[in-house]
């Protein structure tokens, strides 16, 4: 699979970039040979900047990378799809992408990042360091907790305390599949994996 760059004059094709996720479109670039190889090679999105006159690494300076999923060239080979995951906030505006739409997914990855820094770096002012030092029982414990008190709200008609408990719920929920070693995108994977009707 390779890219037909004698097309353009420049030497330059044009590449979409889509959240794997969501589907969003996240923004639009160009690309080289050099730069596709090296998409390629490292599993993170790299353009030829014709504004910077070479290579750049999409996060080079925000870290908002983009890490690949999958390459996608369209019929006739001269315009590269790439279905990847974001890391922050796509647009140099700070909008979630550069066409001004939101894509709530990167959230969640900035949510599981700072859970992991939590894990691996213990905070003694932070709640998650002291989840995580209490072990795995605790952890699981603090999940059937909440999932019980959501469930009481579901039976109510407050829907603030509902979405709060909802809230509560996923993000020890994110705590417990770290404290496991998994990821939110572990778990979307099983479910793309299964027949739903």
């Amino acid at each position: 699979m390779k890219p037909d760059f004698t097309k353009a004059a420049d030497g330059l094709v044009p590449v979409i970039i889509q959240d794997k996720v969501t589907s969003v479109v996240l923004m639009l670039g160009y690309m080289n040979e050099e730069a596709f190889q090296k998409t390629q090679s490292e599993k993170r999105v790299t353009f030829f900047s014709r504004s910077k006159n070479r290579l750049w690494t999409k996060g080079e300076e925000s870290g908002h990378f983009l890490d690949v999923d999958e390459i996608l060239l369209d019929c006739d080979k001269d315009t590269i799809l790439i279905k990847a995951t974001p890391f922050g906030a796509i647009c140099h505006t700070g909008a979630d992408t550069c066409f001004n739409e939101k894509n709530r997914t990167y959230f969640i990855d900035q949510l599981e990042r700072i859970i992991q820094d939590r894990k691996v770096n213990p905070n003694g002012n932070s709640y998650v360091s002291s989840l995580f030092g209490k072990g795995i029982n605790k952890i699981a414990q603090k999940v059937g907790e909440e999932a019980i008190e959501l469930v009481i709200e579901a039976k109510d008609d407050n829907e603030d305390l509902f979405k709060n408990e909802a809230a509560d719920l996923l993000f020890h929920y994110l705590i417990l599949l770290s404290a496991k070693g998994f990821g939110f995108n572990d778990i979307i994977k099983v479910l793309e994996g299964r027949n739903h009707k």
